[in-house]
């Protein structure tokens, strides 16, 4: 089983112009409202994947009741907390004439401490050893620093592996508890490590020092470098770059695409060169169709067998 922490989830709503012009009345072409956040991107994503899928939120007001109806509809279930206040939105604009997006993020309100706790605990209820947690996105405001840190743990000790995606002091703390996989952007990587990543040999270098960080052997350091591909330093000590030569209009989620795909291939089973390759190939499918994470599963698969996964 796959379990996807969104301690931060929004709706996630995308307008669809033939050309943005600030200041100006427009009237959008098309328009998408999913549940999401990075947390329900890689849940919607591994679930169109096939992968079983549990979901743990936190939730709050009526946004919340539409969260949560809107995933059951998918058939995504999990457990969740509710919490005062309302989920955020967030808002992504894609320009037509231009080909290219602007996005809006809420921060969303502060969260009483009590809610990590009652998080931690209804991730804990969904735990299977073997099975696999990803950690997705921003914490909400109020809450401690060291929450990613103490569920990496909590995970670890439970005999589940652990896939991190955050950013800041809470992705600091996190990578000293050894989670499995440590994927970011590339901006992500150069925050933490405190140093450039600008192109492909700075992104495999950056991977390696991820893998150390997160405690070496075993573990795994992934950079996603957008339309230029992916450098991973592997469990094993491996290297390899990937890139797939396709993009698509929509990129909002594909990094989460990305991640879901990698451990609904590793949970099956996969060898890592064919984990990246289906990876790289649910980046590429989410991109081609409006709503984080509403791929689909047989052009991911198609994509996959294009991608090129070399060993350096």
């Amino acid at each position: 089983m796959i379990v996807c922490a969104a301690a931060n989830p929004s709706i996630d709503k995308l307008f669809e112009v033939e050309r943005l012009v600030a200041g100006q009345i427009h009237r959008p072409l098309g328009f998408v409202q999913t549940a999401g956040g990075k947390g329900l991107n890689v849940a919607r994503a591994a679930h169109h994947l096939g992968g079983d899928v549990r979901v743990a939120a936190i939730l709050r007001g009526h946004a919340g009741r539409w969260l949560e109806e809107a995933l059951q509809a998918e058939g995504i279930t999990g457990a969740f907390v509710w919490t005062h206040g309302e989920n955020r939105s967030s808002l992504s604009v894609a320009d037509r004439s231009a080909d290219d997006l602007t996005e809006f993020y809420e921060h969303g309100p502060v969260a009483p401490e009590a809610s990590w706790a009652e998080l931690m605990e209804a991730a804990g209820s969904l735990f299977g050893p073997g099975g696999w947690l990803t950690i997705s996105g921003s914490m909400p405001r109020g809450l401690s620093d060291r929450g990613y840190r103490d569920l990496v743990a909590e995970a670890r000790a439970a005999g589940v592996r652990v896939a991190l995606d955050a950013e800041g002091e809470p992705l600091r703390l996190a990578v000293d508890a050894h989670p499995e996989i440590v994927k970011l952007n590339a901006a992500e990587a150069s925050g933490l490590l405190r140093d450039q990543v600008a192109d492909r040999e700075d992104a495999l270098s950056a991977a390696m020092k991820l893998r150390t960080l997160a405690g070496g052997e075993g573990h795994a350091g992934i950079v996603t470098c957008g339309a230029d591909g992916v450098a991973v330093a592997a469990p094993d000590g491996a290297r390899y770059e990937g890139v797939l030569f396709e993009r698509g209009r929509y990129p909002v989620g594909s990094g989460d695409a990305f991640l879901a795909g990698l451990v609904v291939a590793l949970e099956r089973g996969e060898t890592w060169p064919g984990a990246l390759a289906l990876a790289l190939g649910t980046a590429a499918a989410n991109a081609e169709l409006p709503g984080a994470g509403a791929l689909d599963a047989v052009r991911a698969a198609s994509l996959a067998t294009r991608a090129e996964i070399r060993e350096r």
